[in-house]
């Protein structure tokens, strides 16, 4: 089956890749032709493991291009899907859909026969709708069905997720889409991978409703982690304690610094705002963004207080900037609330991570950049952990602790335990929730 991918960022670029593994032809499609070129010469502009040797595989046997001629690409695909941006709108936290609407318009334009237009886009509720009302008026002969198939792919395993997914959602509204959809996918269910067929508007909302409540249960042991710290409590104990109930599940109770990157802060806006709009507003999800953002600013009160009550002066060495580990995507990473805190109030930061430089570079100024941990401590203040990379998971802490000027750990990912740093010379160490 041919496949056009509009769009080849994270979603796209992913999403393309793994279905011409599956066997189908797929060209993806970028306005952007610096990308396109590099992407042509077999290079990945995003770090996600595996993908390079993916995406090599698939364009050596002639299942993967790239182009920047929609019109062609479209060409007699039986498939179109839509990965383009949409990020939070300025000024009232909603998704923006220009890329999306002009993107349906210029496929509307480009078909030549029937096809299924697809939205993998995480769009609000009533976008698959407005999609085909923009083709339907920029073409009215156009031959086509709308679908909608949200993504629920984790960066830095985004390949294993598309392999091997909890579920596949596909909206649909007519028989023929979902055959088309249906052979798609055909290699998951042929795997008994479970596919969900709905209606537009619940796919849509699944998406929405996934994200808000995975940052609710973030916000929620973060909220109880603070107050783990006023007790005397542990929160490691606590999230395990809590883990075990297979009604609630251990994944995404691990206390920290707040969730960031590039679905979970635009898709619970996005959801607050739908709420609102249509006077059902979510008052828990309004309450998770409040809060996720007063814990980014709570962790610089922690590394302040760890430092005597000011940071003025002092060498801060911050271990990771981007928003998880195995990942080079630094959008709405709490780095960015955390590290100009700590440089307005006179720090001076030294950062070290393997993948942010490149992103980081742009948006933290007035940091030194380091390629090891140990030469970034040396001589610093205190040593602040904010993303649990590997490499920061196994340090050397009494070889750390020795090298700096003043021996004190922000843990603020929990990645060692009290006890060990105590033991390797650290003065002071604090974590979160402990």
């Amino acid at each position: 089956m041919k496949i056009a991918m509009i769009g080849t960022g994270y979603v796209g670029l992913v999403s393309g890749v793994c279905f011409s593994d599956f066997g189908h032809e797929v060209v993806c499609v970028d306005k952007d032709p610096r990308k396109v070129e590099l992407l042509t010469a077999g290079k990945v502009p995003i770090y996600e493991p595996g993908l390079d040797v993916l995406m090599a595989r698939n364009v050596a046997a002639g299942r993967l291009s790239f182009t920047g001629d929609l019109k062609a690409a479209v060409d007699g695909a039986e498939a179109v899907f839509i990965a383009v941006g949409t990020p939070t709108r300025r000024g009232d936290g909603h998704a923006d859909l220009t890329y999306v609407m002009a993107a349906a318009e210029e496929i509307g334009r480009a078909l030549t026969g029937y096809a299924v237009v697809v939205t993998k886009s995480t769009v609000p509720v009533g976008t698959n709708a407005a999609v085909r009302a923009v083709i339907e008026k920029a073409v009215p002969a156009a031959e086509f069905d709308v679908a909608s198939n949200p993504e629920f792919l984790r960066e830095g395993a985004a390949i294993d997720d598309f392999m091997r997914p909890d579920r596949v959602v596909v909206g649909v509204t007519s028989e023929r889409a979902q055959k088309v959809m249906g052979e798609i996918y055909r290699p998951l269910f042929l795997r008994d991978f479970p596919i969900l067929y709905t209606d537009l508007e619940t796919a849509e909302m699944i998406k929405y409703a996934a994200n808000a409540f995975l940052a609710t249960k973030i916000t929620f042991i973060n909220e109880i982690a603070r107050l783990c710290e006023k007790v005397g409590a542990d929160v490691k104990q606590v999230s395990r304690g809590m883990g075990l109930d297979n009604r609630i599940g251990n994944k995404f109770l691990h206390a920290g610094p707040g969730y960031g990157g590039s679905c979970f802060p635009k898709d619970t806006s996005a959801l607050a705002r739908i709420g609102q709009e249509h006077a059902a507003p979510i008052q828990i999800v309004e309450t998770v963004i409040k809060v996720n953002e007063e814990i980014k600013r709570r962790m610089v009160e922690k590394v302040t207080d760890l430092c005597g009550g000011s940071v003025n002066g002092t060498t801060v060495a911050v271990l990771g900037v981007t928003f998880k580990p195995n990942t080079d995507d630094m959008r709405d990473a709490p780095s960015l609330t955390i590290v100009p805190a700590l440089v307005g109030n006179g720090a001076r930061v030294r950062v070290v991570d393997p993948q942010g430089r490149r992103e980081g570079e742009k948006l933290l100024p007035g940091v030194t950049w380091m390629d090891d941990a140990y030469v970034a401590a040396e001589g610093a203040d205190i040593v602040v952990i904010l993303t649990e990379w590997n490499e920061f998971r196994a340090l050397d802490l009494t070889r750390l602790a020795g090298s700096m000027a003043h021996a004190r750990m922000a843990d603020l990912r929990n990645v060692y335990s009290p006890k060990d740093a105590e033991a390797a010379g650290f003065e002071a160490y604090s974590g979160v929730g402990r």
